[in-house]
């Protein structure tokens, strides 16, 4: 059963009508005491909670309901009902424990996905498998480990794949964040639909509105065709949004509105278009801090972390490292036609025992570089040593005393010195830096350190 809680009867009615209409139970209440009297006889499976309930629009009354509801009924999901000026009350609610908030009035198929996605992440069995068993069941080829840190991410996107809830990534770079989202994709009911990944860290502010939602022919300078953009390429399938924490404060709206009203007008048209899309989001920000910083809105944060993954860092996982050596192994036998590769015991004995602040992205390049560079086939520690201790070397003695610069002073240094060293070329300073083109470009503009468009 579902339960309805709004003050309005038009609202009951229409959510009546269309919850009967797909199959679900509906009991409506007009007021917070109404409410109650029905969750002391019955557990509804999920509440759509309007939060006002008089002329006022505090949203008092709907908040204190809902922390009622919770301390009842804590594992019941909410869906709050609410309008698109009382965003600050829907964050609230969120705080609160609400899983989900939408604004009236509501597209019906949005209301009925959301509501679907709820009920499938609130029922989806918490299961303690092995990683043969999750091989068996799911498509996790490309994810290489058995260390329980790892085995908890994979059985969690095991659980939430087969929603349509929106999943937010967390972990340091190098980690894997891309081949998780792609997993959660392979593993969905949209797997055979576009997989579309956008790096928001490469995209200029100016470019944002026409890289996303697409531009009409003459709708600026230099638009010279109709262009589609890439939340049109990924209707009815999945859009991975990587760095999403390097997007400024009037992207972060844009994107806010699309995802709340599912729907864009690409630029040049005033005709809007509605798009089904699983929001999958990545980032190595830690964005809790930025909200609370205020450099990252709170209404989005909580819109794009329905369910959160955190992905460990490859010195959590250190017994995984043979196995991803292996694997690295096994495909550059194929690349470079070296059928006869091999890694000693001991050399990966001795790359379990280092530290790897790069991750699986570093060890990758290093086994490669290895690879590479060796003149014979049977790899040993001297093989991979020159790969790790130069870096180190390079980096010793070279940082200040602390407490001697800031940590943005410190950047500020070393574009400089990058940009210096590789005579203001963009593409490679930003290749050594590990950046994008677009964070660069705006870490320049930024420090107001000269360069050329």
């Amino acid at each position: 059963m579902i339960l309805a809680i709004d003050d309005d009867i038009a609202v009951r009615t229409s959510l009546s009508l269309l919850l009967k209409q797909n199959g679900y139970e509906f009991r409506g209440a007009e007021s917070p005491r109404a409410a109650l009297q029905v969750l002391a006889k019955q557990r509804p499976e999920l509440i759509l909670l309007d939060l006002n309930f008089s002329i006022a629009t505090s949203g008092r009354q709907g908040l204190a309901l809902l922390e009622q509801i919770k301390a009842l009924a804590p594992g019941v999901p909410v869906i709050l009902l609410t309008g698109w000026g009382t965003m600050e009350l829907a964050v609230r609610g969120m705080k609160a424990g609400a899983r989900d908030f939408l604004t009236k009035p509501w597209d019906n198929e949005h209301l009925l996905q959301s509501i679907r996605t709820c009920l499938r992440v609130e029922r989806a069995p918490t299961q303690d498998l092995g990683r043969r068993e999750l091989n068996r069941q799911f498509q996790l080829n490309n994810i290489v480990g058995e260390h329980p840190a790892l085995l908890h991410v994979l059985e969690t996107v095991a659980r939430v794949s087969t929603t349509d809830a929106s999943i937010l990534i967390l972990g340091e770079s190098g980690t894997g964040k891309e081949l998780i989202a792609e997993a959660i994709h392979e593993n969905s009911r949209r797997q055979g639909q576009a997989f579309v990944k956008v790096n928001l860290g490469g995209i200029s502010t100016t470019l944002f509105e026409s890289e996303m939602f697409g531009h009409k022919k003459g709708a600026f300078t230099d638009a010279y065709s109709d262009r589609v953009g890439r939340f049109e390429r990924a209707h009815r399938g999945t859009i991975f949004l990587d760095e999403i924490g390097e997007l400024d404060k009037s992207a972060q709206v844009k994107l806010l509105r699309v995802l709340q009203e599912r729907s864009f007008e690409p630029l040049g048209s005033s005709r809007p278009q509605q798009v089904d899309i699983r929001l999958v989001s990545a980032t190595n920000r830690k964005l809790e801090e930025m909200v609370a910083a205020g450099n990252f809105r709170e209404d989005l944060f909580y819109r794009i972390n329905l369910i959160t993954v955190q992905l460990p860092a490859l010195r959590e996982r250190a017994s995984d490292i043979p196995l991803l050596v292996r694997y690295f192994v096994d495909n550059l036998r194929e690349l470079y036609q070296r059928p006869e590769l091999t890694v000693s015991r001991s050399a990966l004995g001795w790359l379990r025992e280092r530290p790897f602040p790069g991750n699986i992205r570093q060890l990758k390049n290093v086994v490669e570089r290895a690879v590479l560079v060796a003149g014979h086939d049977a790899l040993d520690v001297a093989d991979f040593e020159p790969h790790l201790q130069n870096k180190a070397r390079k980096s010793a003695g070279a940082w200040p005393a602390v407490g001697s610069l800031t940590l943005e002073e410190m950047e500020i240094q070393m574009i400089r010195q990058a940009m210096r060293f590789h005579q203001n070329q963009i593409s490679k300073v930003a290749r050594a830096l590990g950046l994008s083109r677009g964070a660069l470009y705006r870490r320049l503009d930024k420090y107001q350190i000269p360069h050329d468009r």
